[in-house]
């Protein structure tokens, strides 16, 4: 049908709320759009029903009493909801993760790595740098077999098995490259200054060597047992010292 301008008009369309609402859900479900977190979508549900309880309050059994009930426990509620996800978030700050990248760097490289990072207060870096450079150097003196995918945490249990007087420094190191890697804290420079030192006594303890076994100096004397000498008997009555009897 066309109107007297030329413009030929739609003819329209009758939709009811329903079919509306459902047209307008579909259209919203399409990849384009996007989708609210779950936390936004626990906000905007809590949101509708506190708007219907308000709206519908006079017509809930107890009236008002009942919906003070009912906020009292959807505070509670939010509360521990609120507690349980920073106990998540902590758990996941703490947790296990590897020590190397895509890219393969020996034991002086990560060291000279970490120098570089530290001299620019980059503390995070240099704590990443430093227990890499102390894996690898583990691996290069033999102490600890190559594992790839090794963790932080792995590493101070397969090192600290093996060498048990520094499980102590390597739990502490593990740890702070888990802090700042994966868990967002600030790197301290004094966690850098420990890994530096526990790097320092394990390349110390390497260049030292297995201790020579103890044995007699070269040149001094040694004391010799002379043979015991066997101790003569009284003669006895009666009997020659030949061995013949005296006769009276």
């Amino acid at each position: 049908m066309a109107d007297p301008a030329g413009v030929t008009s739609m003819p329209a369309v009758d939709i009811d709320r329903d079919a509306a609402h459902e047209a307008a859900q579909r259209e919203l479900t399409k990849p384009i759009y996007p989708k609210e977190s779950p936390s936004q979508r626990f906000i905007d549900g809590v949101e509708r029903m506190l708007r219907h309880l308000v709206a519908h309050g006079s017509t809930v059994p107890g009236g008002w009493f009942t919906l003070s009930v009912l906020l009292i426990g959807l505070l509670v509620a939010g509360v521990v909801a609120i507690r349980l996800a920073r106990r998540t978030l902590r758990s996941n700050r703490r947790g296990d993760y590897q020590l190397f990248g895509p890219t393969e760097l020996g034991s002086a490289e990560h060291r000279a790595t970490a120098e570089g990072c530290a001299a620019a207060a980059d503390w995070a870096g240099a704590i990443r740098h430093r227990l890499r450079a102390v894996a690898r150097q583990l691996e290069e003196d033999g102490v600890l077999t190559p594992v790839p995918g090794r963790t932080a945490n792995e590493l101070a249990r397969d090192a600290g098995d093996a060498l048990p007087h520094l499980a102590a420094e390597l739990g502490s190191a593990a740890a702070a490259f888990n802090d700042v890697s994966y868990g967002g804290l600030p790197g301290p420079p004094a966690g850098y200054r420990a890994g530096a030192d526990l790097d320092d006594r394990l390349r110390s303890h390497a260049a030292a060597g297995p201790p020579a076994a103890a044995g007699p100096a070269a040149g001094r004397w040694v004391p010799v047992r002379r043979p015991r000498s066997r101790r003569a008997h009284p003669p006895v009555p009666g009997h020659a010292p030949g061995g013949g009897r005296r006769w009276r």
